[in-house]
């Protein structure tokens, strides 16, 4: 006899079923996939706000801005998720998709990455 992966109550219908309802399904993933500790939690909301700021700051797929301006919105420029070196020399730091690199005078070129 088979039973639900969060609340252990017995499971009828498909063979392959893993829980007695969407509620316990939902809360089995959340529990799971819930960050491990503060550390982490901390690292994700910086990665997440510094996705936004870059996000919002670049919403033609690429522009110019002032570090500056990306501090004033609470960047953090210890927080990124690749880097990119182009064959130029170049270095582009990325948040996922959305990336920077530094221009002269406190500039950064603020680019999309075509997925």
């Amino acid at each position: 006899m088979k039973t639900c992966l969060e609340c252990s109550e017995k499971l009828v219908g498909r063979e392959d079923k893993k829980f007695c309802s969407d509620s316990c399904r939902n809360a089995y993933n959340n529990k799971i996939n819930k960050d491990t500790n503060n550390f982490m939690r901390n690292v994700n909301n910086k990665l997440r706000k510094n996705y936004r700021i870059l996000s919002e700051l670049n919403a033609e797929g690429k522009s110019k801005a002032t570090r500056d301006k990306m501090l004033n919105k609470g960047f953090d420029f210890d927080f990124f998720t690749n880097i990119l070196q182009t064959q130029t020399g170049n270095t582009y730091y990325f948040l996922y998709d959305q990336g920077y690199c530094s221009l002269d005078n406190d500039y950064f070129m603020l680019v999309k990455k075509e997925i």
